[in-house]
């Protein structure tokens, strides 16, 4: 395990558990028996104790050097340790397969050993945590398992490697492949490494084949097919959730006290993700989606809907600290739960609207009640409208004021007019003209109060004088066309006082912990989108190039970077940060005639 934890991190998953993995090879963050669960992997954010605590880490003596890659298109990772005299090769997946027409997603992290060259020595050390990290796990032992018990979880490690070798942390030589087994408390009749690569095999081919159906663009193939992978790996498969990210409290500023917990589900986050997998073809996700907000519904009416839930449709979520954890590098505090939930952020309306409204358009999928699915945006329609113009914690969820947010204005606006449109295709004549006229109200009202003729642009909230990351949306959201000088006065006037080289700070103005000093990554993808809107395609081409460079050495992004170092901040991966990525590509991608 690395001395200095670093967001050069891979991913595992199987859209009930995922794991995260050192360029050591180490597993430093995982949660059981969900992906929201207590860390039994917590390394990333320091459990207080002795090195190693919190860490599943397997090491080669004499080893000179370590690659990491993923398999070609699938979500398995592939550690590497070369020596002068021996290699070892550790792969790394949660299983995911499709049996007897049925999806299984155990809760379950599979790692196989094998030697590649010579006879390594290897050293095991398996130190999982409990309580977030206040507890360390009882362990008992039988013929080829440990069982681990912690207060609320108990769990199960078997392998075909000696037990005493690893509990005890001794070297041993590694004669042929052993596998290690986590899961569920119960046992495995076969061997270890054969079950493990039977089930590698199934995961292996469920992951191509779940490529092979993705429309991607003709450019950047290897960035959108990594980005959707890691955009399917934040999905709780089994409400429909969607996490904004898989960590807590990474910071999103060296000790800027911007420690969150995004192991939940933001309805203004899971739109964006959707889009974009809709936009790939993966509609599933969608549907998926909807799945979890007609749930949420059912216990919330429309005039309570928050913009956060937990990812079986939680409504509190409590923000309390982990004390046994000292956070990121010793950044604490590490938070569970997250405050937002009691905020008011009007932009949600109108993110469900989006989300749904392919259902109306789209020959592929299944046919529903439209006439009743339309009721049901309409209730929420009609909040929208309600809370058009009021002052909200905004898209950046301030935690300390309010104010009449332009971008949730505009998506309260987008949910009327996509109201509207879905009417007429309906043939619901009445309803079209209603939320047209709603739709027509808003956005003279958005023109009227959002717009400073002194900055050129639109503006942060209404009667504002700060400019905002997200003003850069208004053309991809069709409130303006990419044509209107308002727009491109926006476009000009961001890129002049926000950018950072090919980076983008959301706003520069103080909030409720002082001036930001780390960009915001998704917004950056929002900037080259816009470029490309307005007709600068050259210069969107060579900005999407360097922020592609950005991304860690396995294809990944977090929530901020270092405008300075360029190093990864925030919690990761960031669902924004991968949407970018294949908006981004989609705009400027070759077609594939002409690649062809």
């Amino acid at each position: 395990m690395s001395e200095q934890p670093d967001l050069n991190l891979a991913v595992i998953g199987n859209c009930q558990i995922a794991a995260l993995i050192d360029n050591s090879g180490s597993i430093v963050w995982g949660c059981l028996p969900r992906l929201d669960g207590d860390p039994v992997f917590s390394a990333l954010l320091s459990p207080v104790g002795d090195p190693g605590r919190g860490a599943f880490s397997i090491t080669m003596e004499g080893t000179q050097q370590i690659r990491q890659h993923y398999l070609r298109n699938t979500a398995v990772v592939e550690t590497i340790h070369e020596g002068q005299q021996a290699t070892v090769r550790v792969t790394d997946f949660c299983p995911r397969y499709r049996r007897r027409g049925r999806m299984h997603r155990p809760a379950m992290i599979i790692r196989i050993v094998e030697p590649v060259l010579g006879r390594p020595v290897i050293c095991v050390r398996l130190r999982p945590t409990g309580g977030y990290g206040a507890d360390t796990p009882r362990v008992s032992f039988s013929s080829h398992s440990m069982r681990f018990v912690a207060e609320d979880l108990t769990y199960r490690m078997t392998t075909d490697g000696s037990l005493t070798a690893i509990h005890e942390v001794r070297p041993f030589v590694l004669a042929g492949p052993i596998s290690f087994i986590i899961g569920e408390d119960e046992p495995i009749e076969d061997s270890p490494t054969t079950f493990g690569r039977s089930l590698l095999e199934r995961t292996r081919l469920y992951w191509e084949a779940w490529v092979r159906g993705l429309a991607i663009p003709a450019d950047y193939q290897e960035a959108v097919i990594r980005a959707a992978i890691t955009l399917k790996l934040c999905t709780f498969e089994d409400t429909g959730a969607v996490l904004a990210a898989l960590t807590t409290s990474i910071p999103e500023a060296p000790a800027s006290l911007r420690n969150w917990d995004y192991r939940f589900c933001w309805l203004r986050d899971s739109y964006f993700t959707v889009h974009a997998l809709n936009r790939l073809g993966a509609t599933q996700t969608m549907e998926e989606y909807l799945r979890f907000l007609h749930n949420t519904h059912v216990r919330a009416p429309a005039s309570e809907l928050q913009p956060i839930y937990g990812i079986s449709g939680e409504a509190q979520l409590p923000e309390i600290s982990a004390p046994a954890l000292q956070g990121y590098r010793g950044m604490g505090p590490v938070r569970i739960g997250n405050q937002a939930f009691a905020q008011r952020q009007y932009d949600i309306y109108g993110a469900i609207i989006l989300a749904a409204a392919q259902l109306f358009y789209d020959e592929r999928l299944p046919r529903s009640d439209h006439q009743r699915l339309f009721s049901g945006l309409e209730r929420l329609g009609e909040h929208a409208v309600k809370s058009f113009g009021t002052a909200d914690a905004g898209p950046w969820e301030l935690r300390g004021s309010e104010f009449v947010h332009t971008f949730s204005a505009v998506m309260s606006w987008a949910g009327c007019n996509r109201l509207a449109e879905v009417a007429a295709r309906i043939g619901n004549d009445e309803a079209q003209a209603r939320w047209r006229r709603h739709a027509d109200a808003m956005h003279a009202r958005v023109l009227e109060e959002a717009w400073n003729a002194e900055l050129g642009a639109f503006v942060a909230t209404f009667g504002g004088d700060t400019l905002d990351a997200s003003s850069l949306l208004l053309a991809e959201l069709r409130f303006l066309p990419a044509t209107d000088e308002r727009f491109i006065g926006t476009v000009t006037a961001i890129g002049k006082r926000l950018r950072h080289g090919e980076l983008l700070f959301r706003y520069r103005n103080a909030d409720d912990f002082g001036v930001p000093t780390t960009t915001f990554t998704v917004c950056a993808f929002w900037y080259v989108n816009a470029l490309a809107a307005v007709g600068r395609l050259a210069e969107a081409r060579e900005q999407f190039g360097k922020l592609l460079g950005r991304r860690n050495a396995l294809g990944l992004l977090s929530e901020d970077l270092d405008p300075v170092t360029g190093e990864l901040w925030g919690n990761f991966p960031q669902t924004y940060s991968m949407v970018g990525i294949i908006i981004s590509a989609l705009r400027l991608s070759r077609s594939w005639e002409e690649l062809v």
